[in-house]
């Protein structure tokens, strides 16, 4: 009798188990989640930094394709040797609009992928930033039929120059102005290719954005 009376008046109370079993088996979900959470953050990162290195690295390919095409074709000039006192037979870039716009555009490319570099670095310095990346991805797609216009339009005159058209009367000038012809397609050629750099460069900035 005195040992219960003792007990009672002691106050214990007895503490249920249910709760801290229920407790203890809650709790390693949240440490395994976080642990998952922490351990994928660096790997995106890390990739997100090799979008922006190769973003870097196709820029720098498509400022050499542009500026190679503007200076290619805003150089190109070719006078013949025989001429009469009333005609002198020459090629001018300038004489045709098309290519005026050529050297225009590409020169305009150009300059832009120059601007952009610093911007470009800043995406591989901070891979999880948003602005700068959907600033290149809104000015790189008003480049890409920007580019592909001028050369497009470039092309159609070349392939004139080249084959003419008999329908037309048209003969085709590259017999006498080889060199003219000759400089004239290489400068197509790499504005197309400054063309398809473009369209890689929109492509990696909207997987980049999508990975956010």
């Amino acid at each position: 009798m005195d040992s219960s009376h003792s007990t009672k008046e002691s106050g214990d109370i007895p503490i249920p188990m249910t709760n801290s079993k229920s407790s203890k088996a809650a709790s390693p979900p949240l440490v395994t989640a976080t642990t998952k959470k922490t351990a994928k953050q660096p790997l995106v990162s890390r990739w997100k930094r090799g979008l922006g290195i190769f973003d870097f690295i196709l820029r720098i390919c498509a400022i050499g394709a542009a500026l190679a095409a503007a200076t290619a074709m805003g150089t190109t000039s070719q006078q013949l040797p025989f001429f009469t006192q009333f005609f002198q037979f020459k090629a001018d870039y300038n004489d045709l609009p098309a290519f005026t716009f050529f050297v225009i555009a590409n020169a305009m490319a150009g300059a832009y992928l120059v601007l952009s570099l610093p911007f470009s670095i800043v995406c591989i310095v901070r891979p999880h930033i948003i602005g700068a990346r959907l600033m290149l991805l809104v000015f790189d797609t008003v480049a890409v039929p920007l580019v592909t216009a001028a050369a497009s339009e470039a092309a159609s005159i070349v392939y004139l120059a080249h084959n003419g058209n008999s329908n037309a009367n048209w003969v085709a000038i590259c017999r006498q102005f080889d060199d003219f012809c000759q400089r004239v397609s290489g400068a197509v050629v790499a504005s197309f290719i400054a063309a398809l750099i473009f369209v890689v460069l929109v492509v990696v900035s909207a997987v980049a954005l999508r990975r956010n």
